[in-house]
Parts: C-alpha cells; structure tokens; sequence
C-alpha cells in the first residue's frame, strides 16, 4: 500500500479543482494547471464539512488493483498534485550562487547575461513560467512548477558546473564543493 497515495490533499481557498475525464484542472486566479491522471488511479475531489462548519475540499486518490505498476502511480500521481497546488499558492524558488573573481550575473530585460570566464557574455533565456532574478551574486529562479525550476536552475549551473580546485563556477546555495589538492612540488 501507498503511505503517500493514502492522504488526502486539502485544497485552500482561492483554488478551484475539477475532474474533466481523466484530466485534473487546478486554477487560481488567471493560473490554470493540467495534469493527466495515470493509469490504474480513480481520483475523487470531495466537499465535506469540518466541526466548525467550514467548508473543506480534498482531492482524495485510490487504486482498486494490485499491481506494482499501479501502487508506483497511485503514490506518483499524488505527489505531482501535491506539488502543483503547492505550486499556485505559494511558488517554488532555487538559489544559484556564483563564485569566481570577476564572475557576475545580470539581467538584460528577462534574460540572464553571465560573464563566468568565458570570451564572451553568455545568455540564457528562461522559459515561459519562470522568474529569474539577480542580486549580487545570488540568481534566484522562481515559478509555480518545481520540475520547471529544477531544470532551469540545473540547466544554469551546468553552464559553468563549480570546479574542484578553487571551487569557481555556479553552484546552488548551500551546495559543499569537495576540494582536491593542487600540484604538490617535489624537492630533492
């Protein structure tokens, strides 16, 4: 049995759920999200009352059937929701920081411009949903996809990956770079 598949997800005021055969349709304000339901998952969205007499919707899922394949979607599926109603109430971020003598980043209208050691500037275009936004040597990438931030952030450290000498290059705040020893001189 799923752990995860098992909770249901309360979905908070201002978000609005729909089941259109198959298709899980989250919108907030002029935000709208789609997801399709995977097979062998049967998704029920229900309205109940708590003690208070508030209202409360979750998103409840199930699996009738005892395949592997099935209790792997049933947690999957949850999950993806989870994150996407996350998503449009509060928004994902990741932080870059950039490492380097004369390694800067900057933005030119939505674009990112690095100067990372290279001979020249290199630019990287987000795609539709993301923010990025540059202070100091800190890029923070923003958007109510995690999967989409994620890879963005990724795509943008891979251009200059931290090296493991002097540790210069794009790394995520936080990140620990194992640092190797130089060349060792020899004497005679």
């Amino acid at each position: 049995m799923s752990k995860v598949g098992k909770k249901p997800i309360l979905i908070p005021e201002g978000i609005t759920a729909a089941d259109d055969r198959g298709i899980l349709i989250f919108k907030k304000g002029n935000e709208e999200v789609k997801i399709s339901v995977l097979p062998y998952v049967k998704v029920e969205i229900k309205e109940e009352t708590d003690e208070n007499g508030k209202n409360l919707r979750t998103v409840n899922f199930s699996t009738h059937s005892g395949i592997k394949q099935a209790r792997a979607n049933w947690g999957t599926i949850r999950a993806l929701t989870n994150n996407i109603i996350e998503g449009l109430e509060k928004g994902f971020k990741k932080a870059l920081e950039i490492e380097g003598i004369g390694y800067r980043a900057m933005m030119d209208g939505e674009n990112l411009v690095l100067n990372i050691g290279y001979s020249h500037p290199v630019k990287y275009n987000p795609r539709k949903g993301i923010k990025i936004s540059v202070e100091k040597n800190v890029i923070t990438v923003a958007g109510m996809d995690k999967s989409l931030v994620g890879q963005t952030a990724a795509e943008i450290r891979k251009i200059k990956k931290p090296e493991p000498y002097k540790g210069k290059g794009i790394r995520y705040q936080g990140e620990i770079i194992r640092r190797k020893a130089g060349k060792k001189t020899g004497t005679k």
